[in-house]
């Protein structure tokens, strides 16, 4: 899901990026009227949420790997438009920091897993939940639901973006200068095995966070008139999924559609990488793969959750500071 730079033209990139700044903007309006400053703070426990899921490596059919976002169950603790800001910033680290995720490839990463999919799987969660009063078992169905469809609508909308670039972008002699895959092969090979495996982890994620947060601090949850509003217990929880981010290096493989340049080719079938692609731009980060040389790949894992965790814990901390006092409670 994690889009890599010169996957897609410039043009692409742009165009997304572009399309992002309003829904950004539209975004944080809603968030700066509608959460409190504890609600904020919570946001960033529930960013890392997502920026740990997307650590846990799955294996998928075809031998390659995939993760779960956490957008839609941000979504249903916050509101989706708080599920935008939060999963943004955290592929903004990821991309950054770990090289997860181009540089350039950030509005359309951010535009599939951080848009589309909280919004998309909100909206199915409440169609599904219908009217208010709905039971604890149809609550878990709806975001089960929920979560999945919003997964594989943001999966549809990266492989869409992949097909297309063979169609709009060619050299003269027409050779694919970016991503190679047309329609026909990157759509089941994106779809198939999230329908099949990511897409039910997400799904499953979603349920078991969304239903401990609900118990243990009810009063942190949008629109929330009573209940617990400790951030304690959500925080162990963090510290938990940190801990356990080295079972994600237990799935062998590369994501389908985030290949080095110096392996397309040879994945592609081709005699060498598209011209684009390998010309293009590099980011050097800081900790490429959430690895650090001299480090076991293990201990670097849980460092790079711990960066992460504490670099979204200070950047929505200081976004907590400017949420209106009136609305401040604890």
């Amino acid at each position: 899901m994690h889009i890599p730079d010169n996957y897609l033209s410039p043009q692409t990139d742009a165009v997304f990026a572009v399309a992002m700044v309003p829904i950004w903007a539209h975004c944080a309006r809603k968030v700066g009227k509608e959460l409190n400053a504890r609600q904020m703070s919570f946001l960033g426990m529930a960013a890392a949420f997502s920026f740990l899921l997307m650590m846990f490596n799955v294996p998928l059919p075809g031998g390659t790997t995939g993760h779960a976002v956490g957008g839609t169950l941000i979504g249903l603790l916050l509101g989706p438009e708080a599920a935008c800001l939060a999963v943004s910033v955290a592929l903004g680290i990821q991309a950054l920091i770990f090289g997860d995720g181009g540089i350039l490839a950030f509005g359309a990463n951010c535009f599939n897993m951080a848009f589309i999919l909280p919004f998309v799987g909100c909206a199915v969660y409440r169609l599904v939940l219908g009217g208010e009063g709905a039971s604890s078992g149809r609550r878990m169905a709806a975001a089960f639901i929920g979560s999945y469809v919003g997964l594989a609508v943001a999966a549809l909308a990266a492989a869409i973006e992949f097909g297309v670039q063979p169609l709009l972008f060619k050299d003269a002699a027409g050779a694919a200068l970016y991503c190679p895959y047309p329609l026909s092969v990157s759509i089941p090979a994106m779809m198939i095995p999230h329908l099949l495996v990511a897409c039910v982890v997400e799904g499953v994620a979603t349920v078991a966070i969304h239903e401990y947060v609900l118990r243990v601090a009810p009063g942190l949850v949008a629109d929330a008139e009573s209940g617990s509003s400790s951030l304690v217990p959500v925080a162990v929880l963090v510290g938990v999924l940190a801990i356990a981010t080295p079972l994600g290096l237990l799935a062998e493989g590369t994501a389908w559609g985030e290949w080095g340049t110096d392996e397309i080719a040879e994945v592609a079938g081709l005699a060498q990488a598209p011209a684009g692609m390998a010309n293009g731009f590099e980011w050097q980060a800081i900790m490429p793969d959430y690895a650090l040389a001299g480090l076991p790949d293990a201990a670097a894992y849980i460092l790079s959750a711990v960066i992460g965790i504490a670099l979204l814990a200070v950047i929505f901390r200081l976004a907590a500071s400017f949420a209106p006092a009136r609305r401040s409670g604890a």
